[in-house]
């Protein structure tokens, strides 16, 4: 993507209301605005919050919000020029329940108070593969604890990847930690019994995946 493109969207997404975009001393200066009070300050209503993290492009975050019209949704990414798509779709399209905020995953605790969040989607993160990205990869153990931290008591992890590691390091992970592994398929579309909105929402690259047999992975756990 050109960089006249990425500040024409940069530009449009500050016209969006469904779009927020703080500076880091913001955030961990504790002034955002919203931290605690996204039911009642952007959603106006009681309804669950869920969090997609690292949501790209936003087809997810605009995707279940189509299907779930009673459920508040939120996507966090660094690149705003990306989530542009999502927030345009969603202004168009006149969706009320989903909004983006660009900010480091690492800072999810400064936009969301403990136990705001009913629910979190990650998908298709960088698996970070080599030994010394560990610290990177989003299943993590220090993340595991960002994200109990704003999760509700009984609030779900789900987690979706075309990464064979992936999936196999987070199940290590959350079996060896005493997590609760609530459902675990290494090929959501070979094998029956994969919950509908997993397989429901595609994203681009997901399609991509599809067409070359690449299998998908999904993994819902409760964080202990």
């Amino acid at each position: 993507m050109g960089s006249k493109n990425k500040l024409k969207r940069f530009k449009e997404n500050e016209t969006f209301e469904n779009v927020f975009q703080p500076t880091r001393e913001e955030v961990v200066g504790g002034d955002f605005p919203l931290r605690g009070k996204w039911n009642s300050g952007f959603f106006k209503n009681d309804n669950p919050v869920v969090v997609e993290l690292g949501c790209g492009k936003g087809e997810y975050s605009v995707g279940l919000a189509a299907r779930y019209p009673d459920r508040n949704f939120v996507g966090i990414d660094i690149k705003g020029a990306r989530f542009w798509r999502g927030a345009k779709t969603a202004v168009e399209e006149g969706m009320h329940n989903v909004a983006f905020v660009r900010t480091q995953i690492e800072l999810i605790n400064y936009i969301f108070a403990e136990n705001e969040v009913d629910e979190i989607w990650i998908t298709f993160p960088d698996p970070q593969i080599k030994y010394k990205r560990t610290k990177h990869r989003m299943t993590n153990s220090e993340f595991l604890k960002l994200y109990k931290k704003i999760l509700k008591p009984e609030g779900v992890v789900n987690l979706k990847t075309d990464s064979e590691f992936m999936h196999g390091y987070t199940l290590g992970l959350l079996h060896g930690e005493g997590h609760e592994v609530l459902y675990a398929n290494h090929n959501v579309y070979k094998n029956e019994g994969a919950p509908e909105v997993v397989t429901a929402i595609q994203t681009f690259y997901e399609n991509q995946y599809l067409e070359i047999n690449k299998a998908i992975t999904y993994i819902r756990f409760k964080i202990k």
